[in-house]
């Protein structure tokens, strides 16, 4: 993986300082300059404050999350005031608490804390468990790098782009992230209760798990009478967490849908795909791609939870919803971490490919580099340029973002095709063989 690992530590540890420079140094000012000059409300800017002031309202007051009253009191923290429609330059985010209403349930015990206390927590909390993620990926992908090595890649994940805008805003992706990364080594590990668990509370952000969730049942059927305690476990944790939805807050659904739907009229937003291309056209390019990872994976279903290959397609999988899921928010892109993490591990099995597979490898590392690399040249030009110099140079390390997730996701797409060939045993990476 990393030649000379013990040398590539501090270098690693500069890097992902540099990022944390130039997002607190560099980025914040210039927005906050930004929304100054626009007249722009800015207040705790939070994205736990409106789930966290919900689950208050609803738990201690009896009142629905959804209403337009909540949603008021949210913009008041979140933006320092209230919404203007008539004021051109106030943000169309509204705000609204657009979650299932079980996502309380996770925030209950936070809801008689003052919210400075709980964001402090809170972001203590993303900290650790998107490292300990580094290693349960690890695991899953049956990596076992050095100790430096995963000190690198440690440091690297909490460095970069997604990692740190989630946990500056205190996003729940990065905690959907930790309870997919817990699931799936569970899962590897033969602990398929738990697995199913944690993956049903990870529906609190339904939209970055559906994929996965319908691979993972899909593989459970194919040997039912092994694999039955995932899908059963799964089932009733989610029959718990909507019978008690139910009861907290009766006919929560409909108040659910609606405010998806107006969340998307308001945002405008789209898939990674719409962003590249267009709208339209990326809705169309999501179900081509829906439709060939269904038949990429097929040949997988029999495949082992303790199987390297079982890890592989996860990691394609989790890549493929970033790629489609119907929103652009860098700090899903964390779900990007297991494919990354098996494209640094297997560099020698992904190098030694066709010259197309190199040369895409090749740009995909380029790619996925280029945010630190920027970052360190903005924190360079900040010891020798005013700070106004500097900050015109803001979206650098943002330049390739868009490009990252297709990129990922055709690597990997290469990988499982090449994988489920016949002929081509599946047996541990590295370990190539044809069957008999």
């Amino acid at each position: 993986m990393f030649t000379n690992a013990k040398f590539a530590v501090i270098p690693a540890l500069l890097l992902s300082a540099s990022m944390w420079f130039y997002v607190d140094r560099i980025l914040v000012p210039r927005q906050i300059a930004d929304a100054a000059a626009a007249g722009r409300p800015r207040g705790n800017l939070s994205d736990l404050y409106p789930r966290w002031l919900a689950a208050r309202e609803l738990l201690l007051h009896n009142r629905n999350p959804y209403s337009p009253e909540v949603t008021r009191e949210i913009q008041a923290g979140y933006y320092g005031r209230i919404l203007d429609a008539s004021r051109p330059s106030d943000p169309q985010d509204q705000q609204a608490f657009a979650y299932p209403v079980y996502v309380v349930f996770i925030l209950a015990p936070t809801v008689r804390f003052p919210f400075n206390i709980v964001r402090r927590g809170f972001n203590d909390l993303l900290w650790i468990l998107t490292g300990l993620s580094v290693l349960l990926w690890l695991r899953v992908l049956r990596c076992n790098p050095s100790k430096s090595t995963t000190m690198i890649l440690i440091a690297l994940t909490l460095g970069s782009v997604p990692a740190v805008q989630g946990i500056k805003l205190q996003q729940l992706s990065l905690l959907v992230a930790a309870m997919l990364s817990a699931s799936v080594a569970a899962l590897a590990s033969g602990h398929l209760v738990v697995s199913g668990i944690l993956l049903a509370v990870a529906t609190i952000k339904p939209q970055l798990v559906w994929p996965l969730v319908l691979w993972l049942m899909a593989w459970t059927l194919a040997d039912w009478r092994k694999r039955h305690p995932l899908a059963l476990s799964f089932a009733i944790a989610m029959l718990l967490l909507l019978v008690g939805s139910q009861i907290v807050l009766p006919g929560w659904v409909a108040d659910f849908r609606a405010a998806v739907a107006a969340y998307h009229q308001y945002t405008h937003n789209t898939s990674v795909l719409g962003w590249l291309f267009s709208p339209r056209l990326g809705d169309v390019l999501a179900v081509f791609l829906l439709v060939g990872a269904a038949v990429l994976c097929q040949p997988f279903l029999r495949e082992s939870h303790d199987s390297p290959n079982f890890g592989m397609v996860t990691a394609f999988l989790l890549a493929l919803t970033v790629t489609i899921v119907p929103m652009f928010a860098l700090y899903n892109q964390v779900l990007l971490l297991p494919a990354l993490l098996l494209l640094i591990c297997k560099f020698d099995e992904f190098w030694n490919q066709q010259r197309v597979t190199r040369m895409l490898y090749a740009v995909t590392a380029a790619v996925v580099l280029w945010p630190w690399i920027a970052a360190s040249l903005l924190v360079l030009s900040s010891l020798l340029l005013p700070a106004q110099v500097v900050q015109r140079g803001w979206k650098l390390p943002l330049l390739t973002t868009l490009t990252v997730p297709l990129l990922v996701l055709a690597l990997m797409g290469l990988s499982v095709s090449r994988k489920s060939r016949p002929g081509f045993a599946l047996t541990p990476w590295g370990k190539r063989s044809t069957a008999a």
